[in-house]
């Protein structure tokens, strides 16, 4: 590099440490932990080390950071591998690796692209760099179905930037964070070259948004109903381990009827993701209970599969689905499903090697594009079905069609990790970028009301059988987000890429 930025060049062993650290520290940025100030600082000191790296070296360098990020942020994985997979636990364990070195590599391309962008110049490279983060997490948001999980921007939902959420998206949030990080090095950079006016420009300009997103958080882009409905979430807390033993079926929905008993006057009933666990064509006489106690004008919205013949694939199939009883209409089909969990890859050859490549009602196939909200009474409700949520821009386009979502879970799956608390801080931010209010059903938790700002109402302790009560609102019209995406930011990443990366001119034969 010909800018004389100070480095670690030389300290290997010590370069590969800080880095896995660095990556694992940001996991502390997210819930339960929430340390949303941290983020800059490790962006920091990533830059600090990988500055002047080759490409190859910052593909490894790149590496470890997921690795660091996704080992620690992501490790729930191993529960629902091992203790609800049968699975042993030295295949646990290195399934789990597998994952996350899987999902380090996106990280690692991202940094050896950075690399070959700016080969020669620090300057540049330190102006590309929240740009390359910003397409990396794009990028792993959707290839192969898409990992949305541990993007930084999710975090400042309690941080100071949430006021800006509702205009840029999560993306653009990351992108901000990601600059910041890079700024504050290259601030002391210039203090170290006793730059001092320079370095204060540079740290002014970059901690304006820091300054001004809180006085932004009390804006409201949409406009509520006067008149609330009143709901009702159950949670039955029904271990995983019987969820789908057909001898605990009645017990199942015996719990969830009890915890119904005196909220069937309510105007949302609200069951979790599967709270029903058989096919619709086999739970008729449930479904037939359900409205003869529902009182006139109440509306129960509860997750089911679904199994029949469907017109776009020509077949029989099952889905992971959401249907709407009572005083309301329709059934959603889940779009996005979870790789292993509810359909397997390579199935033809993946089938029967081990327990986690059969877990029960692993062969969903995936719901129809533009489907059609839900409706309890008048209002026209968005559901999301467990993973969903996590898709910025799905829940953003779908959320046009309703004026209030939902979101539906069993994070059973992973006990009592971070994963359930990061799901839940994900909603959140749904909720705040969309501008409207959420119901969180869960099986074991944690079920929560969340306002149009992202904010909890209320909400049931985890591993807790219980019914919350609540009042939520419908909205109307669209946060600046839900018009644009996260287009905008990422067309701004392209530019930067375009006009700063550097022009490579063959030299003359």
């Amino acid at each position: 590099m010909p800018n004389d930025f100070p480095t670690l060049s030389g300290r290997r062993w010590l370069s590969a440490l800080l880095l896995l650290v660095a990556g694992a520290a940001q996991t502390l940025t997210f819930s339960p932990f929430q340390w949303w100030w941290l983020a800059p600082f490790t962006i920091a000191l990533i830059v600090f080390i990988t500055l002047p790296l080759t490409p190859r070296q910052l593909f490894r360098a790149g590496w470890l950071v997921g690795f660091g990020l996704f080992g620690s942020g992501a490790s729930w994985v191993y529960i629902s591998i091992s203790q609800y997979g049968n699975t042993s636990v030295p295949v646990s364990i290195l399934l789990t690796l597998l994952f996350v070195a899987g999902l380090a590599l996106f990280h690692g391309l991202t940094f050896w692209a950075w690399g070959k962008l700016a080969t020669n110049s620090a300057i540049r490279r330190l102006i590309l760099f929240p740009a390359l983060w910003l397409l990396g997490d794009w990028l792993r948001g959707w290839l192969l179905t898409g990992f949305p999980w541990l993007y930084l921007g999710t975090a400042q939902v309690d941080g100071p930037l949430a006021g800006l959420a509702p205009m840029v998206g999560v993306h653009g949030l990351t992108l901000w964070i990601v600059g910041s990080g890079a700024a504050l090095y290259a601030a002391g950079w210039l203090l170290l070259r006793q730059r001092s006016a320079s370095a204060g420009v540079l740290v002014t300009a970059f901690l304006l948004p820091w300054l001004i997103g809180p006085w932004l958080k009390d804006v409201t882009w949409t406009e509520k109903a006067e008149q609330p409905l009143s709901v009702a979430a159950m949670q039955g807390n029904v271990p995983q381990l019987i969820k789908w033993d057909p001898k605990f079926l009645q017990d199942q929905i015996a719990t969830y009827l009890e915890l119904t008993e005196d909220n069937w006057q309510k105007d949302l009933i609200l069951w979790p993701e599967t709270a029903i666990p058989l096919p619709q064509d086999q739970a008729g006489p449930i479904l037939e209970h359900i409205r003869e106690r529902l009182a006139p004008g109440s509306t129960l919205i509860t997750g089911i599969p679904w199994y029949g013949f469907s017109d776009r694939i020509e077949d029989f199939t099952f889905h992971n689905s959401i249907l709407s009883v009572g005083n309301g209409n329709g059934m959603y089909h889940k779009q996005k499903l979870v790789p292993f969990g509810e359909y397997v890859p390579l199935q033809q050859w993946l089938r029967g090697l081990i327990g986690f490549f059969d877990l029960p009602m692993s062969e969903f196939s995936r719901g129809p594009a533009n489907q059609s909200p839900l409706t309890a009474g008048d209002a026209r409700v968005m559901p999301y079905i467990c993973y969903e949520v996590a898709y910025p821009d799905f829940v953003a386009m779908n959320a046009h069609r309703a004026g209030l979502l939902i979101t539906i879970s069993n994070d059973g799956w992973f006990g009592d990790s971070i994963g359930p608390l990061q799901h839940l801080q994900i909603a959140r931010m749904r909720a705040l970028e969309t501008g409207r209010y959420m119901i969180r059903g869960t099986n074991n938790g944690v079920t929560a009301i969340i306002d149009d700002h992202g904010q909890i109402q209320d909400t049931i302790p985890q591993f807790t059988r219980a019914t919350l009560h609540g009042e939520v609102y419908e909205a109307e019209g669209s946060t600046p987000y839900m018009q644009s995406g996260s287009w905008p930011v990422l067309t701004l990443a392209a530019i930067l890429i375009v006009f700063v990366r550097e022009r490579v001119i063959p030299k003359p034969a």
